[in-house]
């Protein structure tokens, strides 16, 4: 997918968590400037917070190192998550039985977008 000029990207790949619980992370952050997306994942009690708040923030860094962006009017414009691979493991049960448990992974996109500030009284 091609991105403006304006903006910069990160994509995390292979995070051991499901993407239903990524998603949520992710969906508090789509359309919210960078410094509040930032406090909210600071200060939010989901365990995959701190690897979203690690890739934002290089997401940050790739757009004021590699385009010169101004960090002060970034604003999150896309958090895409995808489905990644799905380790399947055995769990005994009775009765001579087993069970399969899946455990899942997903891919994480952040898209940062510098947005004009607008001027008014």
């Amino acid at each position: 997918m091609q991105i403006s000029e304006k903006s910069a990207q990160v994509e995390l790949r292979n995070i051991r968590v499901s993407p239903q619980k990524l998603n949520l992370v992710a969906q508090s952050i789509r359309g919210v400037k960078v410094d509040k997306a930032m406090n909210a994942l600071r200060f939010s009690q989901k365990r995959v917070a701190n690897d979203v708040l690690k890739a934002l923030r290089s997401a940050v860094a790739n757009a004021e190192t590699n385009h010169g962006l101004d960090v002060d009017n970034l604003y999150v414009d896309q958090a895409f998550v995808g489905k990644g691979l799905c380790m399947r493991r055995f769990h005994a049960r009775g009765r001579s039985r087993n069970g399969i448990v899946k455990k899942l992974f997903s891919h994480l996109r952040i898209v940062v977008t510098e947005k004009a500030v607008e001027e008014g009284n």
